[in-house]
């Protein structure tokens, strides 16, 4: 497998991965082994004359005890935490090599714990599981997405007054796609979208009826059009109510 990395003058850039991986590896910091080494070491290099008493042995060990249960308890803690968030939407933000802060969303694939670190799997890569910084719940995601989306459709229409019967499908697109909403997804659009929305479908109903107007035969289609088109609005409102909350608002 072909291994690829960014290089910046001259330097390959870290990935984030990378970087959490060796962050979390920095953190280690004083474990039970070296610990042991230290009393070890001064067992080694004591004063003959004046060794260390059995007492203050049996007191270091003790307290080498009371660090390694705290360690183990403290990683099973970790590993739990981690554990609970295979499957989730998280979000990890950490520091590549040139202190640029990065943040990735993604779905938890996986949990592997090495060195007593537990690591978590994004996008197949690992990232130390203190870098998470956010559990997303996926409904909230799927809603904020929506409104995102909404929004930015709304953003590519022209003004309410230089609107033309070309508009037409992106006006009911939008409509649609509101009313398909539940009530919990249209709360992330804002009151000045929802109002906007309303004023688009009331200018576009005025376009289209004035353009029906202006022929005497199309005027007698337009009426049929315009009974198929509410009949059509019943059965939209009535297919998409599956989908919609009791309290959720329709644009008509």
């Amino acid at each position: 497998m072909a291994v690829t990395g960014v290089v910046q003058d001259g330097k390959v850039l870290e990935t984030a991965s990378e970087s959490s991986v060796k962050k979390a590896a920095a953190k280690n910091g004083m474990d039970k082994d070296a610990f042991l080494q230290l009393l070890v070491a001064q067992m080694k290099y004591q004063d003959p004359l004046e060794p260390t008493s059995n007492t203050e042995y049996i007191s270091q060990y003790a307290t080498f005890s009371q660090v390694e249960q705290m360690q183990n308890m403290a990683a099973t803690m970790e590993l739990t935490r981690a554990s609970s968030m295979v499957g989730k939407l998280v979000a990890v933000e950490t520091t590549d090599s040139s202190g640029n802060a990065r943040q990735i969303q993604g779905t938890v694939e996986y949990v592997t714990y090495e060195n007593g670190k537990a690591f978590v799997s994004v996008g197949n890569a690992l990232y130390s599981v203190d870098d998470v910084i956010a559990v997303i719940d996926q409904t909230y995601q799927t809603a904020y997405d929506m409104a995102v989306a909404f929004c930015a459709a709304m953003d590519k229409l022209p003004r309410v007054s230089s609107l033309t019967p070309d508009d037409k499908e992106a006006v009911e697109t939008l409509q649609k796609a509101f009313n398909s909403m539940t009530t919990y997804q249209q709360s992330f659009i804002s009151d000045d979208y929802i109002k906007a929305l309303q004023e688009y479908v009331a200018r576009m109903a005025e376009l289209v009826g004035n353009t029906s107007d202006g022929d005497g035969s199309d005027n007698e289609e337009g009426g049929s059009t315009e009974g198929s088109g509410t009949e059509g609005g019943g059965e939209g409102s009535g297919s998409e109510g599956g989908s919609t909350d009791a309290g959720a608002a329709q644009i008509v």
